[in-house]
C-alpha cells in the first residue's frame, strides 16, 4: 500500500513521495513490516505488545478510524459487492464527495 501514495501536493518544490511517519496498532509489530519502513525512509509508530498501551496512539488513528466508520454509512462500501476493482474506486470516490460536501455544508 506505501508503494500506491500519489505525491502530496501543498508545499513549494517537489512534491512528496512518501509520508514521514506510519502510525499502525499491534497488529502490524513484525521485524520485517519496521525493516521494510526503515528501508523506505519512514518513521514507525507501531504499538508493541505488552508494552505500550493503545491509548498512546489512539489520539492518531483516531482519525482513520472515523474515516472508516463515514465510509462504513454507505451500505455498498460497507459490504463489497462490486467484483471489479474500478467500479468500488469509482463508489469510494463518491462517497468521498458525498461526505466533504455534508461536512463542507455544515
Amino acid at each position: 500500500m506505501l508503494e500506491r501514495v500519489r505525491p502530496v501536493a501543498g508545499r513549494v518544490g517537489r512534491p512528496q513521495r512518501r509520508p514521514k511517519t506510519l502510525y499502525a496498532d499491534k497488529a502490524y509489530h513484525s521485524e520485517s513490516n519496521r525493516l521494510h519502513l526503515r528501508m523506505k525512509g519512514i518513521r514507525c509508530r507501531i504499538a508493541r505488545p505488552k508494552i505500550e498501551s493503545r491509548e498512546r496512539l489512539g489520539r492518531k488513528r483516531w482519525v482513520v478510524e472515523r474515516t472508516i466508520a463515514w465510509f462504513h454509512r454507505f451500505r455498498r462500501l460497507l459490504v463489497r459487492y462490486e467484483r471489479r476493482a474500478d467500479i468500488h474506486q469509482a463508489f469510494l470516490t463518491l462517497a468521498s464527495c458525498i461526505i466533504l460536501l455534508r461536512a463542507l455544508n455544515g
